[in-house]
């Protein structure tokens, strides 16, 4: 690892952050702590919400941790589609016993606010999702002191993060669980992304800075494949899901190696952007009818999601997971990034050893 991220954390290993509470404190705190980089999601968050968090890491550890933003999104979406798409769910919204969220929410996500607190009170990494933000600000986190990243899915994006002076790039292969962080969504050429280990190796050939990589990588044996491939640490979010200290919704934790569900899929069902998830119920009746509209889509359903996991009923659920959910394993976050780390080790000495035979 280059030595600016060796100095984050002991081991190649970073806890992606999964907005929607399951990157909450306890569990970023934990992984810090164990020797990885933990990771708080600032979105869906207030500003206040966010410092509060950060507070709450730094009473539990004094290792390194980071915090993710969402850029602000800018592109127009048909009203008349989303007005189509809110008939659809009326039904659900009466079996809830609730209304439909307003799509119109007002505002960027709080995501000048959120800047204000991370250069306040500087955090040693901060990334960002869904675009790459200006040199500007990525300077200025320079002068704080803060390690940048931008999420990216393609070497073009990995570039632009690059000459906007990120400092690392993570490439997001299709596999990963959760939205799909393009910078633009444009469903005419969306066509499910590429795979991590042909976008590591592109990207790692593209750009000069480090690259993490992530998407469905559960095992360290899958670790040490992304490293050969080019990738400088590897993030996982799916394999801390099932974390105790994960602030995801018991349901969505035992869907993951639950036999009624299967398989993912990418969907707009729940939020308007393609995301990966467990095919459920939700998912089968109204993905294929819900327009490309974020964060439109997300506000007008978020009241379903909550009703649904306030009744129990998973089939109602955003249960976000990447393509290896079923190999998850229900242990602490110390304990896994151990394992993780053993892992590691273990599959680089059987291929020195194959090597040398």
């Amino acid at each position: 690892m280059p030595s600016a991220l060796t100095a984050l954390c002991r081991y190649p290993l970073v806890q992606a952050p999964m907005a929607g509470g399951a990157s909450c404190p306890q569990l970023a705190a934990a992984v810090s702590e164990a020797g990885a980089l933990g990771f708080l999601a600032g979105g869906y968050k207030t500003a206040d919400a966010l410092r509060d968090e950060v507070r709450q890491v730094r009473a539990l550890t004094g290792q390194p941790f980071g915090v993710n933003l969402f850029m602000p999104q800018c592109e127009p979406a048909d009203p008349a589609a989303l007005a189509d798409y809110g008939t659809r769910l009326a039904d659900e919204a009466r079996g809830y016993e609730t209304e439909l969220g307003d799509p119109d929410v007002p505002g960027d996500d709080g995501y000048e606010d959120k800047l204000a607190v991370l250069l306040d009170a500087p955090v040693p990494v901060v990334s960002f999702t869904f675009g790459c933000p200006s040199r500007d600000t990525l300077d200025a986190f320079a002068a704080a002191g803060t390690y940048t990243m931008v999420t990216v899915t393609s070497p073009e994006e990995a570039q632009a993060a690059e000459w906007a002076g990120a400092d690392a790039v993570c490439a997001q292969g299709t596999e990963a669980g959760g939205h799909r962080s393009t910078f633009h969504d444009d469903p005419a050429t969306e066509d499910g992304g590429t795979g991590l280990l042909s976008l590591v190796a592109q990207v790692r050939e593209t750009v000069q800075i480090p690259v993490v990589a992530a998407g469905g990588l559960m095992r360290g044996a899958q670790i040490a494949a992304v490293l050969a491939a080019g990738a400088d640490a590897a993030q996982l979010g799916t394999a801390f899901l099932a974390c105790p200290e994960s602030g995801a919704h018991v349901l969505h934790k035992q869907a993951l190696t639950n036999p009624l569900f299967v398989r993912t899929t990418l969907t707009r069902a729940f939020s308007g952007r393609p995301a990966r998830g467990l095919v459920n119920r939700f998912v089968r009746e109204h993905g294929p009818y819900a327009p490309a509209a974020y964060p439109q889509v997300h506000h007008m359903t978020s009241v379903l999601r909550k009703a649904a996991a306030r009744v129990g009923d998973a089939q109602g659920m955003a249960l976000w997971a990447g393509q290896g959910h079923r190999m998850a394993r229900e242990l602490p976050a110390g304990r896994l990034v151990r394992l993780l780390a053993d892992e590691l080790d273990a599959a680089r000495t059987a291929v020195s050893t194959r090597s040398a035979q």
